[in-house]
């Protein structure tokens, strides 16, 4: 039970007029300078970032960041909230075992309303996996300690998107997030294609599980070049994309289901497994292929790597992965200065993502571009939970997939590969605001049940107090004066949230 004179301290706090507050803290407000770093750096303020920079310092921080070093760990709610969901502590292949083991009871059974429901079952299940991995993705972008790390997690899966709903992808995007993206976000870059290109997920979704040989399917082979790589103005012709095809034939998913694949002795020295990923040899073109202009003898799996090499090592990818980073996290249209220095880092670093980020991060230009950087919905939705509850691990993070399905920017419901814009004019229409409000709102007055277990049968009361430390220190001093007079007018303290979180000063990062 709290004590009755820390009930009384937040009782006073609560009848303080607000800006009186401030002066029972110890430390100077953070400079202007600093909180804008911090809200490029990561996904929105909380206690713990601020405390972080203040105690190492920017350049400190910056580099515990890019060696994913920073101290701290999930709250351990949090930890234990993902560490349940089936979608994550369910191996992938036992995932992809139960549902060909489901997919073939259902084709045994006779047509009528029987089927229909065993198919609508499998059809939740997958569902539900699916909002786990979202959730999952969303916790560890609010409550994650290395916060520039989870934005790198957030940039690389919504340049390498894919779409969940398609096919089995429900039952892979969990796999893809923690397996092909996480551990390679702030490494190498040609490591980072590697690994989506060995995602089940990628395969399915882009379609190269079914390219082999005398069957070739282009689709993969054309997004690798133009939407993840070197964009769609490098000079690259559709010979090339053609020739990709070839030596991306036979790059697929192991069975589940079973069954035995025999290779002949000549073939099956050349059989690559690395989890799902399977190399097939005998889906394979052997022929000889020239790619941007080099040429790739017929050799299996090694011309996938010498082609991943030679792709990622053009200077159009260097300015490509460097123009668009800049755009995420400098402005809509990045300094070409800036963005120059970044891919000569790229190509001097071989494509070190974190030396990247370095150059990007330590220039003037950061924070010098002009305009600030409207929030994308994620942007909004994750930086609205660390402010608003610093650190209080939620016990249902499904309000939080809600939200952004209704700001229409869900993770893996891109139907497209390009993935979810990223400029503020795609997010910033008046249908947009107004459901920005709405979900302030729901966050401010604490109505979403986020701390309330699925399927407890009593809701949890509560609203967060934004009106703290972290709100004196870094926010209130820079609010504008309309968000100021806007803010005088609350008639009470959950009013004031949702008014704080809706304003404009909170829509920029």
């Amino acid at each position: 039970m709290r004590s009755v004179p820390s009930m009384r301290r937040r009782l006073v706090a609560l009848l303080l007029p607000w800006p009186l507050l401030a002066a029972a803290h110890g430390d100077a407000p953070l400079q202007r300078d600093d909180v804008a770093w911090l809200c490029r750096d990561g996904f929105g303020l909380d206690s713990a970032l601020v405390a972080g920079y203040r105690q190492l310092g920017r350049n400190r921080l910056l580099d515990a960041q890019l060696t994913d070093r920073v101290p701290g760990r999930l709250p351990p709610a949090v930890a234990a909230l993902i560490a349940g969901y089936p979608a994550l502590r369910t191996p992938p292949d036992q995932l992809l075992a139960q549902w060909n083991q489901a997919q073939e009871r259902i084709k045994a059974m006779p047509e009528g309303d029987a089927k229909v429901a065993a198919r609508n079952d499998l059809q939740k299940q997958g569902n539900q996996l699916a909002q786990q991995a979202q959730q999952a993705e969303l916790l560890q972008a609010v409550y994650g300690p290395n916060q520039l790390k989870e934005q790198m997690v957030w940039f690389w899966l919504n340049h390498f998107s894919v779409y969940a709903p398609k096919g089995r992808l429900r039952w892979e995007v969990a796999d893809y997030e923690e397996h092909a993206i996480r551990p390679h976000a702030l490494g190498r870059f040609r490591d980072l294609v590697m690994a989506t290109l060995k995602s089940p997920a990628m395969l399915e979704y882009l379609d190269n599980a079914q390219n082999a040989k005398g069957h070739v399917n282009e689709n993969y082979a054309r997004e690798l070049m133009e939407l993840h790589t070197l964009g769609v103005d490098a000079g690259y012709t559709q010979q090339d994309v053609q020739q990709l095809a070839l030596i991306l034939t036979g790059a697929g998913i192991a069975p589940v289901d079973g069954r035995v694949e025999r290779f002949n002795p000549k073939m099956a020295p050349l059989v690559v497994r690395d989890g799902l990923f399977e190399f097939n040899p005998n889906r394979h073109d052997f022929g000889d292929k020239v790619l941007l202009g080099q040429a790739i003898k017929g050799s299996g799996f090694d011309e996938v790597r010498q082609a991943v090499d030679l792709i990622v090592r053009q200077p159009a990818c260097a300015r490509f992965i460097s123009r668009k980073l800049a755009g995420y996290f400098v402005a809509d249209q990045p300094p070409p200065a800036l963005v120059e220095r970044m891919a000569r880092t790229f190509q001097r670093s071989d494509g070190d993502i974190a030396k990247v980020l370095r150059t990007m991060f330590t220039s003037k230009e950061l924070l010098a571009a002009g305009a600030p950087k409207f929030k994308d919905p994620t942007q909004f939705v994750v930086s609205a939970m660390r402010l608003a509850y610093d650190g209080r691990p939620v016990a249902n993070a499904l309000p939080l997939v809600n939200w952004l399905n209704l700001l229409g920017e869900p993770p893996y419901g891109r139907i497209t590969p390009d993935g979810w814009p990223l400029d503020g004019a795609s997010w910033s229409s008046s249908g947009q605001m107004e459901t920005r409000f709405e979900v302030a709102r729901a966050i401010g007055y604490g109505s979403a049940q986020l701390f309330t277990p699925e399927g407890a049968a009593q809701p949890s009361p509560g609203f967060p107090l934004l009106t703290t430390r972290l709100y004196y220190d870094a926010v209130e001093p820079y609010l504008s004066a309309a968000t100021r007079a806007g803010l005088a007018q609350a008639r009470s303290q959950q009013e004031w949230n949702a008014l704080l979180l809706s304003s404009p000063d909170f829509g920029y990062r």
